[in-house]
């Protein structure tokens, strides 16, 4: 018995939120830029089968998510599953620096700015996660959007309406050589506007969640019962599932709208807005056009959700600080 409870250690419940202070920073980043890039790889085919239902003439935007996929398979093979996947996992390391960073400071200094204030420990430390993941987002918004503009465009290669490029640094020259350098920032201010309150909601919800289910079965900071591995991901797997389904519901029609803003360029009536892209879709098939490739997006950020903040914890845990 006591060689079983050697071989699986329990842990503190204040392991269940390593702070910024805690963390080896260099390790931190090191680990995550690894560890990140590989999540990133499994769900990337989900998020480029989303892209194409949300395209205008694709003829893909009333098949179903799987039909998509199959359809991919057959006309280019497994490498037409991760189009953009290189462009998104290289030029993401830099950007994935200064959002943890932001976030994980921000959230270190609102926990201890709300330490005194009289709350409920859930409402404090889902505030404290809301406005870490909103300002991260609007950080990290300088550097992910011309990104996204790239790999986007990637992704819809050969559908009606995109540009023909040859590449990440061909995308950069065609879209500037067109609009300036404010090409590669289409949908800027509605990613800005619209996804940060959407990662306020996402992180703010993981964290009141992961707190409540701690709770509910029992643990607690000053309690001689400490969870295992196990339990740990199991929970914050369940809280990360739970906030990912439910952003993905909200967001999903301003996903739809920035994704044909930031690949087509032309509609006929001059430069592409938000306005004139939301009528389209409007035009083409009602209220529903908005939720084009909600079944892969819902997929996409349920997954997301559930291996993003199990990979983010695991790298939290094994960043901390040597005694």
């Amino acid at each position: 018995m006591e060689a079983v409870e050697a071989t699986t250690p329990k842990l503190s419940l204040a392991d269940t939120d390593i702070n910024w202070d805690r963390l080896d920073k260099t390790r931190f980043h090191v680990i995550g830029a690894i560890l990140f890039t590989v999540q990133s790889a499994l769900i990337h085919p989900t998020a480029v089968v989303k892209t194409r239902m949300q395209v205008a003439g694709s003829g893909l935007s009333q098949m179903t998510g799987l039909s998509v996929f199959s359809r991919i398979l057959r006309t280019d093979g497994i490498p037409g599953t991760f189009r953009g996947f290189g462009t998104s996992a290289i030029g993401s390391l830099p950007g994935r620096v200064l959002a943890l960073t932001s976030l994980e400071l921000s959230k270190d200094i609102t926990l201890k700015y709300t330490e005194n204030m009289n709350m409920p420990e859930a409402t404090r430390v889902g505030i404290a996660n809301g406005v870490a993941g909103m300002i991260s987002n609007l950080v990290s918004c300088l550097y992910f959007v011309p990104l996204d503009v790239i790999c986007q465009r990637l992704m819809v290669q050969g559908l009606p309406g995109s540009t023909p490029c040859s590449g990440p640094f061909d995308v950069v020259r065609k879209v500037i050589a067109t609009e300036g350098f404010r090409g590669m920032y289409r949908g800027f201010g509605l990613t800005a506007i619209t996804q940060s309150p959407a990662s306020a909601l996402w992180w703010g919800a993981y964290g009141a969640a992961q707190h409540i289910i701690w709770r509910s079965v029992g643990y607690k900071d000053d309690s001689e019962k400490k969870p295992s591995h196990v339990e740990m991901i199991t929970v914050q797997a369940t809280a990360g599932m739970t906030a990912g389904a439910c952003s993905s519901i909200i967001t999903t029609p301003i996903d739809t709208v920035k994704t044909r803003l930031q690949v087509i360029d032309d509609y006929g009536v001059g430069r592409p807005s938000v306005m004139k892209t939301a009528k389209k879709l409007l035009e083409e098939d009602g209220w529903r056009g908005f939720y084009r490739g909600f079944g892969p997006r819902f997929l996409n950020m349920s997954l997301y959700g559930t291996t993003m903040i199990v990979t983010y914890e695991l790298i939290k845990r094994l960043s901390v600080k040597q005694a």
